[in-house]
């Protein structure tokens, strides 16, 4: 693949229709990438909709998000920014949660299935970093 390719950008206010807008975008990113495999494809997917989807559910009205998807050398990114009020988190002690819960699940999935994935809050915001290398085995 090409390193010279343009990433795809979307930006928009954190609200219930901006996920599918991701989804949306994630389409336009595999039109110029064709060669991505389809697994790296549906898992990077699950991770970057886990990602959106919580900011989304843990935002207040008005908070603006940027999401900046790549491809290339063998590796999906995406780099997600927004406007919240910084939150502090631990990916590292990220687990699944029983069976029984109905909820809490998106983290560890994220960090399951990603080569990296880091949080840093600022004082603009978050931002959110997810790489996948291509063939990766879920962890």
């Amino acid at each position: 693949m090409s390193g010279d390719r343009e990433p795809v950008i979307h930006e928009g206010e954190a609200s219930p229709g901006f996920v599918d807008e991701v989804l949306d975008a994630l389409e336009t990113l595999w039109l110029s990438a064709p060669s991505v495999p389809a697994e790296d494809r549906t898992l990077f997917m699950l991770a970057v909709s886990e990602v959106t989807t919580n900011i989304v559910q843990h935002s207040e009205p008005g908070v603006r998000v940027q999401v900046r998807l790549s491809a290339d050398e063998g590796q999906l990114r995406a780099v997600v920014r927004d406007t919240a009020p910084a939150v502090v988190l631990d990916l590292e002690s990220a687990e699944l949660p029983d069976a029984e819960s109905e909820s809490g699940r998106g983290l560890a999935l994220t960090v399951a299935v990603l080569d990296e994935f880091r949080h840093d809050g600022t004082e603009d915001g978050n931002l959110w970093t997810l790489r996948r290398s291509f063939g990766t085995a879920p962890r």
